[in-house]
């Protein structure tokens, strides 16, 4: 790589940039800067004034300014931190969520319609590139344990979560758009009929930002709850978050009163096996198959929640 080729994809994305900003529909009423601190407001509530500069980079005095015009909107409110005396947190009025979702939902159209323009097929590559550019280039601190908490879903979570697989088994196991298929009516049944009483979705989350999710429904067999689309983030793996989800399903299911917890899985994931293990799961059957564009091996694991430790 040369000074060259860092250059000429700088002015491709710049233009990129523009194209989705053009005539400052996006941002407006206002700047750049002051849609980015509604941003970290919203999305990381527990902040002051040191954390936004730290995060964004920015000078005192116009971080201070940007601060007091909000204030003045009716936008914040500041108050002692709950960690520092010697500091104010920030907090987001009702009236600066508001702000700060009809700015979300702006940007989210205008980068879906840019999505529209690029080929299903090549989306996953797509993304793992772009991800592929913050983690070598970014200087963001990685998540750590404790910035994780796990949360039911949300308007737009269950979409992520088809997403999320469609894209991670297909950059990491070569899967086709047969999983993404199965992942899809899997997550619309869930959507248009379950019972909150059986059925559940976790989300955990960090830094306002999903980072892995995880099913519990009803089986066919009476009295069976099954474990389903088990996802852990590549940047968040090695944190405990597929413990902890598969800790919330099998205490979510023993409550329930099922007396028995199931998943399928496939030979290939060998990472999830061996937490299924952990957990006490137990492999009860195999069988080879051709799905997603692969010969794998499926697998059928059960958890008994009757008998001690289980």
């Amino acid at each position: 790589m040369t000074v060259q080729d860092v250059r000429a994809f700088n002015r491709f994305y710049t233009n990129v940039i523009g194209a989705l900003d053009y005539g400052r529909h996006l941002y407006a009423p206002y700047t750049l800067t002051e849609s980015r601190v509604l941003y970290e407001l919203a999305h990381a509530p527990h902040l002051d004034a040191a954390d936004l500069r730290a995060r964004l980079s920015l000078d005192a005095g116009y971080l201070s300014r940007i601060l007091n015009s909000f204030e003045e909107a009716g936008l914040i409110r500041r108050g002692p931190s709950r960690t520092d005396a010697r500091r104010r947190s920030i907090r987001l009025t009702a009236r600066g969520h508001e702000a700060a979702g009809l700015l979300d939902e702006r940007a989210r159209e205008t980068v879906g319609a840019l999505l529209d323009t690029v080929a299903p097929d090549d989306r996953p590559r797509l993304a793992e590139a772009m991800r592929t550019v913050r983690n070598i280039l970014g200087d963001e601190r990685p998540p750590a344990s404790g910035d994780v908490v796990l949360r039911e879903p949300r308007p737009g979570d269950l979409g992520w979560i088809v997403q999320r697989n469609a894209a991670l088994y297909a950059a990491e196991y070569g899967w086709n758009a047969g999983y993404e298929a199965l992942v899809s009516r899997i997550v619309a049944d869930f959507a248009e009929s379950h019972d909150p009483r059986l059925e559940r979705v976790w989300i955990a989350e960090s830094e306002g930002r999903p980072v892995g999710c995880v099913m519990c429904v009803q089986d066919d067999v009476p009295a069976t709850a099954r474990l389903r689309l088990l996802l852990v983030e590549p940047g968040a793996r090695g944190l405990g978050v597929g413990d902890r989800l598969v800790r919330a399903v099998v205490g979510f299911a023993r409550e329930a009163g099922y007396r028995d917890l199931v998943l399928w899985t496939n030979d290939v994931l060998s990472s999830a096996r061996r937490l299924y293990q952990r957990h006490g799961f137990v492999l009860v059957a195999e069988k080879p198959h051709r799905s997603f564009g692969k010969d794998l091996v499926g697998q059928d694991w059960r958890l008994s929640l009757s008998e001690p430790g289980g």
